[in-house]
Parts: structure tokens; C-alpha cells; sequence
């Protein structure tokens, strides 16, 4: 059985490390190991309906619940902002709080601003007659925007990766004043395989994005980007994209249109960087993006890559937010001063900034609303004209009693407001046995009202056979996808990770290689390398989280991947 205190694993954005296979307990065994056992479709539906006949599977009569038709409240979702650490704390009572992008505000190579603001602080800079210091949040600049945009929680200041981010704070009504448009230098581009950017080059002649897209649309290149509602990168690969097809207006029918083609030949949307990273390591991707600064630190990617900048720069703006009192613009224009100091730039440069400093940004600035309207364009298009099929599988078991299934089925409710109405959902629970709660149907009010009417009627108990809930999805999946092959399936698995009974990964793996259906794990105080192996088999993503996150994560998820 799971231990107390776990639930389930969730996505979002931001794990750092690869994802590697572990053998758990009596379901994880040896030979699991990472060698394909792909079989074939023939053979693949004769082992799938084997394992499904050995397991118990009950059908439970759907019940109905309550909707809320609200919309999403992200702030709502939001956990408190102690979950985000402070690399820096302000060392006297005259401070300015600062959210900065993780690239800079973190450790070792990614440790810059955090090792400049430590020295800010030391250096006791008197302001209105008193030393003043600087306390900074790593955070990353999607999530740094929710936070302020909705108000929960505003600092003083915010350093995103570019402006983008900090048009879209002010277009949602936040006093926004740019400081410097530049902490320190750095760029998004496309990485491309060596091979993958010769071929083009003699084709096109150079590589830009606009060739890229061109490429893409043709089918002729094989990218993944990052979630542009999270990702700097992603925010700004999708209106730069857009900007090929009509630079004059990023919304127009010429633009949607051109973005509808190159997104159908795009196969994969990452909610993170090191997602993406491992689906390019597989030889899925022949391109994806990533910022100059961890592309320069990745030993993996020296020689056999090319590196091709795009959009606006990513150059570390800084903005004063809010009113402000006299001292508190003060500090942070003094702050701004000080990160200019050679010697800090010329730490920078060690960090792998401030390279490619001849890049001029491709596009202006992007008003903010059109940003949103973009962000609201990309989740409408970004699956073309295919619909998604998606079982959610969550663990029942006795481990889950009492809070963990509590924040369990209000994640759920509230990140169902994600689930587009096009797609076919369906629900599964399992403990030691399996229950379909819910068969799959499309997601219109009755099928949502009967997926909040099953998360509803969830109750713990028994072990924990986290495959045999995997088997049964996948047999729902391919007898929906008999029906209507134009789907595109997926499952989402929430779960502790230790499972104790039923079949292994073994026994399975070779119908999730073979089904190509990506299962991502989402788990709380979990076997997190158990759950990495589920979802590295087809480049899902495996997140853990707790119960005061868990609501953001999953709602962050969904709203990327239906």
C-alpha cells in the first residue's frame, strides 16, 4: 500500500534532471530496463485484451454533479508564494522584494543575480539616510505573472527572461515602469541538429524563423516548443511564428491561417525544457528551443547542434511595479546600477551571458493584450483539426483517505475548467481492483457534470495496482479510437507511484510503446522515478507536487495539453 501523506504527481512546469527508469518494489522489477519492446498492432490488441480479461474491472453507473460555470481564477489556484524560495534575503528593513526568472535567480551556473544581489546587500547602499537591501524570489516569469496579474501576491519589482512579460502585466491594469530594459544579455533560439540545419541552409539559403516555419509546414522539420503560457521561449517563439505569416497583424485571418498549417506538423508541446531536451535526445525532434545561456552550459549539445536566435531578446528586463513610495524606486533604480558594474557583467559572461550580443530582436514589442489574445489563439489551435481522447486514471488507495483525497478531487474539479469541449474525457479509479467511472464521451455539459459527479464519489481504500488502471485506459483509448481514428489519445495518471499489486511496468511496456500514447504522471510526495517511468516511454511528463500546489500544477497541465 502507498504511505500516508502521498497523492499524486503533477505536471507543470518544472522539474530539473533527466528522466531515468528505477525498478520499485514487486511491480518495477529488473529487466525493466529501457530496450524497446515494441510489437505489432495485431499483436499489441491480443496481449491488450489478454491483460484486460485478468483484471477486475467493475463499470460504475455514472452519477452527476454540480458545474461551475465560472471561469478559470488562475489566482485562485495560485499556492501561497512561501513555495517559491528566496535565494536572497533582504539584510536590513529598508528593501525592495524582486521575482526574478529562474535562469538567473537560482545556483551555481544559473546562480547569477543571486550571487550579485548577496553583494548588493553587503555593500550597505544608503537610501533616504538608511542601508537598504534587495530580498529576491526565484520564480519562474509565467507563474511570476500570474501571481501579480491576479494580485495575489505583487512585489516590488520583477526581472522577467523578456519584455513580453512585462507588456502582459501592465495590459492587465498593474502599474508597470520599465527600470532598464537590460540586466544582462541573452537570447531564445531554435536548436537544430547539425545535419537538419545543412539540409536547410542549401535548401532556403539561410535559417530564420520564417524558413522554419516554412519548413514545419511543409513537413519537412520536426520541432517541439515550451508552453508559451509558462515558457519565455514559448511566448515568444509563438508570436514571433505568427509574425511570419503576418507581421502587420497577429491575430488576422492571414496569420491564424498560416499558424493552422504549421501547427498541424508540429508533434510535440513540452511543459518543460528538460521535457522537451529528453524528446530530442530520443531522435524524436530534428529542432527545439531554448535559451543561449543553457545552451552554451550543456555539454550534450556542443558539435552535433546549431543554434539560431529568434524574436525579441531576452535581455532580463527590470520593472518597478505598483505604487511605490520614493525609497522603494530608489532602491531598485540603485540595484539596477549596481548589476551594471563591469565586474558583474563580466560574471555574467562566465555564466554564459551576454553572448551573441549582435542579435537584434526580429519584432517589436508586442502589446500586451495582443499577447493574451495570442496565448488564448494558441490553446484554440494548437491540436488542428484532430480532438483529444484522454483518460484520467487516479489512485484510491487506502494511503489517499482523508486530505490527500481531498486536494485530489479539487484539483481535478478546478482543472477540469481547462478541458477543451471539443475532446472526449473519460475517468478511471483504481486501488486493488479497477472501477471505469466514467466512460469516455465528448465534453459537453452532461459528460462534465458526470467527470465531477465521479470525482465526487472517490473513496480510498485497498493497494495500490497503478498498471491494471493503466491497462484498462489504453483498452478504453483503442476501442474509442476504432470508432473514430482521427483521435489523438492520451492518459494522465495520478498516483503515488509505489505500486503493490497487479501487473508491472514489464508487462505493459511494450503496448505503450507500440499504442504511442503519452501518459503523464502527476504525483505528491511521490516515487517520482517510478512515475518517470511511465511517462519517459513516449516523452510525457512526470511533475511532482504537494497539496499546496498541486491545484496550479494540474490546472498549468491541462491547460497545455487539452
Amino acid at each position: 500500500m502507498a504511505s500516508r501523506g502521498k497523492i499524486f504527481m503533477v505536471l507543470g512546469a518544472i522539474a530539473v534532471g533527466v528522466f531515468i527508469l528505477v525498478f520499485v518494489g514487486t511491480s518495477l522489477t529488473s529487466n525493466v530496463g529501457k530496450t524497446k519492446q515494441q510489437i505489432t498492432s495485431e499483436d499489441a490488441a491480443k496481449r491488450l485484451d489478454k491483460l484486460y480479461n485478468n483484471i477486475s474491472v467493475s463499470m460504475e453507473k455514472p452519477i452527476k454533479g454540480q458545474i461551475d460555470l465560472d471561469p478559470v481564477d488562475v489566482g485562485d489556484s495560485l499556492p501561497d508564494i512561501s513555495k517559491y524560495p528566496v535565494t536572497v534575503d533582504n539584510s536590513t528593513n529598508n528593501f525592495v522584494e524582486i521575482f526574478s526568472s529562474i535562469e538567473k535567480a537560482g545556483k551555481g551556473i544559473d546562480g547569477w543575480l543571486t550571487e550579485v544581489a548577496e553583494e548588493f546587500n553587503k555593500a550597505k547602499i544608503v537610501v533616504n539616510g538608511k542601508p537598504a537591501s534587495v530580498k529576491l524570489r526565484n520564480i519562474a516569469s509565467g507563474t511570476a505573472a500570474d501571481y501579480i496579474k491576479s494580485g495575489k501576491h505583487v512585489p516590488d519589482a520583477f526581472t522577467p527572461s523578456n519584455e513580453l512579460w512585462g507588456d502582459m502585466v501592465k495590459a492587465h491594469g498593474v502599474k508597470t515602469e520599465l527600470v532598464t530594459k537590460r540586466l544582462t544579455g541573452n537570447v531564445a533560439g531554435v536548436v537544430l541538429t547539425k545535419a537538419k540545419h545543412d539540409e536547410l541552409v542549401e535548401k532556403y539559403g539561410s535559417i530564420n524563423v520564417k524558413t522554419l516555419t516554412d519548413a514545419i509546414t511543409d513537413n519537412e522539420l520536426a520541432m517541439g516548443y515550451t508552453d508559451p503560457f509558462a515558457s519565455s521561449a514559448g511566448l515568444n517563439f509563438l508570436v514571433t511564428s505568427l509574425g511570419t505569416f503576418d507581421s502587420s497583424d497577429l491575430l488576422g485571418q492571414k496569420a491564424v491561417e498560416g499558424f493552422e498549417r504549421f501547427q498541424a506538423n508540429v508533434p510535440f508541446i513540452a511543459s518543460t525544457t528538460i521535457q522537451m531536451r529528453d524528446a530530442a535526445k530520443s531522435g524524436m525532434l530534428d529542432a527545439f528551443i531554448l535559451e543561449y545561456q543553457t545552451y552554451v552550459n550543456a555539454g550534450d549539445l556542443k558539435g552535433g547542434y546549431v543554434f539560431v536566435p529568434f524574436g525579441v531578446r531576452h535581455d532580463s528586463p527590470l520593472y518597478a511595479l505598483g505604487n511605490l513610495p520614493k525609497e522603494k524606486l530608489e532602491i531598485i533604480q540603485k540595484f539596477a546600477e549596481f548589476v551594471e558594474q563591469e565586474k558583474y557583467q563580466t560574471l555574467a559572461s562566465k555564466k554564459g551571458f551576454n553572448g551573441l550580443d549582435d542579435y537584434r530582436a526580429e519584432m517589436d514589442s508586442v502589446d500586451g493584450g495582443i499577447l493574451s489574445a495570442a496565448q488564448r489563439l494558441w490553446k484554440e489551435k494548437k491540436d488542428g483539426n484532430k480532438p483529444i481522447a484522454a483518460v484520467f486514471v487516479a489512485d484510491v488507495s487506502g494511503s489517499m483517505d482523508g486530505e490527500p483525497l481531498n486536494r485530489l478531487k479539487e484539483s481535478l474539479i478546478k482543472g477540469q475548467k481547462y478541458l477543451g469541449r471539443d475532446n472526449n474525457i473519460g475517468f478511471v479509479s483504481y486501488s486493488s481492483t479497477v472501477s471505469v467511472n466514467l466512460p469516455i464521451g465528448k465534453y459537453d455539459a452532461n459528460q462534465q457534470s458526470m467527470f465531477v459527479g465521479a470525482i465526487n464519489s472517490l473513496q480510498a481504500s485497498g493497494g495500490t495496482a497503478t498498471f491494471d488502471g493503466i491497462v484498462v485506459a489504453m483498452k478504453m483509448l483503442q476501442d474509442e479510437i476504432a470508432l473514430n481514428p482521427d483521435l489523438k489519445p492520451v492518459i494522465f495518471v495520478l498516483s503515488d507511484g509505489e505500486t503493490n499489486e497487479g501487473h508491472s511496468l514489464k508487462d505493459i511496456r511494450g503496448l505503450i510503446e507500440t499504442y504511442k500514447i503519452p501518459i503523464y504522471t502527476i504525483g505528491y510526495n511521490a516515487d517520482i522515478k517510478a512515475l518517470q517511468s511511465i511517462s519517459s516511454i513516449n516523452e510525457a511528463a512526470s511533475i511532482n507536487a504537494d497539496v499546496d500546489d498541486v491545484v496550479y500544477k494540474i490546472g498549468n497541465l491541462l491547460n497545455v495539453q487539452m
